[in-house]
Parts: C-alpha cells; structure tokens; sequence
C-alpha cells in the first residue's frame, strides 16, 4: 500500500507507468480481446473491471498534449459514431481526470494495428464487448511534480 497510489495498481503496473516515456501508448483491453497474442508487453488485470483501473491510472499518468489526439477507444463494429455504455463512462472518467481531451473512435483494423504497436497491453477482466482504450503517455512539466 501507498499513500496516493489507488491501490488498484499493482507493481508491475505501477513499473511499467514509471518506464514508458513520452508518446509511448497504453492499452487497456476487455477481457475478450486477443491480449496475449497482440502485446508486446502484457499485465494481467483478472477480475478487475476496466473503468475503475481507467480513472487509478489517469490519477497518476500524464496525457500528451504535443499531438491533436491521444486518447482512442474502439468502435462498435466498426461504426465510429455508435457508443455503448462503457464508451460513454470512459467519456466520463476521461473528462473528470483529464478534461479537454477527445476520445476518438477507431474502427477494428485501426485499434488493432494501434493496440499491437503500444509499449504495454492491460488485460483487464472487463466482460462488456468494445471495451478497449489506448493513452498515449504524455510528460510532467518542471514545477508540476508533487515535492
């Protein structure tokens, strides 16, 4: 246990936000999605559902802000403009920790081929279909960082 940390994060998870850099992405994936056969790097998160490991991880990674669009999800097949639920909470946690960035819909050859490149998959336990997110890490300005 840490003092704020959620306690959600793990270890490794905790690790591997700590190692990425700038620009590199993160993908959070529902519990169907081919994780282990996509990733370069794979955390397993069993049993744990994608929204709330969503908002623990954007209270503590920085979004960027360099490019136009750093946060993606998938569509529903294929049809951008289609939302289910768990599109519209990922809408509403990304709002809450990180207000000002779109998240774009990406159809299914789009967020595969984004999701194979990303530096780590998370493999949630999340049973809802289309439940696959990807943040691109941005950085902490000097001066930004908690003392």
């Amino acid at each position: 246990m840490l003092i704020g940390i959620p306690p959600m994060l793990g270890p490794d998870l905790l690790a591997t936000l700590r190692a990425m850099g700038h620009g590199d992405e993160i993908a959070l994936v529902d519990a169907n999605y081919p994780a282990l056969e996509h990733a370069r790097r794979l955390i397993r998160a069993d049993g744990l559902p994608l929204i709330p490991l969503l908002d623990a991880i954007l209270q503590v990674l920085p979004v960027d802000d360099f490019v136009p669009q750093a946060l993606f999800r998938a569509s529903v097949k294929g049809n951008a403009p289609l939302a289910d639920p768990v599109h519209d909470e990922m809408e509403a946690v990304c709002a809450r920790r990180v207000p000002g960035f779109a998240l774009v819909a990406l159809d299914g050859d789009a967020l595969y081929a984004r999701v194979k490149n990303a530096h780590t998959i998370i493999a949630t336990g999340e049973p809802r279909l289309y439940a696959n997110i990807i943040i691109r890490k941005g950085v902490i300005y000097p001066g930004k960082i908690d003392q």
